[in-house]
């Protein structure tokens, strides 16, 4: 019971962590492997996707094809962009970035984050991890896993930021 009664504390003491928390500066490469820093995906305008993925994690790549497939319509209802990050390390990079080719991820922004820098400082643990972080760069929501329909909750929580 005890256990129980810590998990939903710990629970409930994560969430206004990440309902408060600023987007971290951290380098990482683009799809060039130009050197960029994840402040910089903050535009003042747009709300924004943040998936962390992997090559080795079929639901990363479910998600992301789900949310790739609906996003044309979603942006019918609301402006905002995808940031898929690669969380494979050096070994697996190349094939990463055939992966988003091979997947016409080409909506979205891709980063490969091959030292596992920026999914620290996003304390992301497991895989597929989401956020959506507002124009400002605050993030408003996170999920970890995916179950098939659960990418609804991220253009519904988009829509309420208007």
């Amino acid at each position: 019971m005890r256990k129980i009664k810590f998990a939903i504390m710990l629970a409930l003491a994560i969430v206004p962590f990440f309902a408060q928390a600023q987007l971290p500066s951290v380098k990482v490469e683009n799809r060039k492997g130009e050197v960029v820093n994840t402040a910089s995906l903050v535009d003042g305008k747009t709300p924004m996707i943040i998936s962390f993925w992997a090559v080795t994690c079929k639901p990363c790549i479910r998600e992301l094809d789900a949310i790739n497939d609906a996003m044309p319509d979603w942006l019918d209802e609301a402006a905002f962009r995808v940031v898929a990050i690669s969380t494979d390390d050096s070994r697996f990079s190349a094939q990463a970035r055939a992966w988003v080719e091979g997947h016409g991820w080409s909506d979205f922004t891709v980063l490969f984050d091959k030292n596992q820098e920026f999914m620290r400082a996003m304390n992301v643990s497991y895989t597929p991890q989401v956020f959506v972080v507002d124009k400002n760069g605050k993030v408003v929501y996170s999920h970890t896993g995916y179950t098939p329909g659960s990418e609804q909750e991220l253009i519904d929580v988009i829509k309420k930021l208007k």
